[in-house]
């Protein structure tokens, strides 16, 4: 069971550095400022598309990011649990 929880808790956390990464790069074409004139309205259309991938990707790091924590957390309850009891060395 433990080894289970080990490779669903790396999944989960392969997953989140993924989306990490992936929100970095969409970070990276991110403008703080735009003056648009009318024949800029494309790229207003653009930053607008990549807010709404930035929420997305963030909606799921959240999610992963919690599952992670949950699966670890589980991980150290589950061996504490199994080296409890372990009967002593004699």
């Amino acid at each position: 069971m433990l080894s289970a929880l080990m490779v669903g808790w790396g999944i989960a956390t392969a997953i989140l550095v993924v989306l990490m990464i992936y929100r970095a790069l969409l970070s990276n074409h991110e403008e703080d400022r735009l003056f648009l004139t009318e024949a800029e309205a494309a790229e207003e259309r653009e930053q607008i598309k990549l807010a709404g991938k930035m929420k997305s990707v963030g909606r799921f790091s959240l999610i992963f990011g919690i599952l992670s924590g949950v699966l670890m957390l589980a991980i150290a309850g589950m061996w504490t649990y199994e080296q409890i009891m372990r009967p002593p060395i004699a």
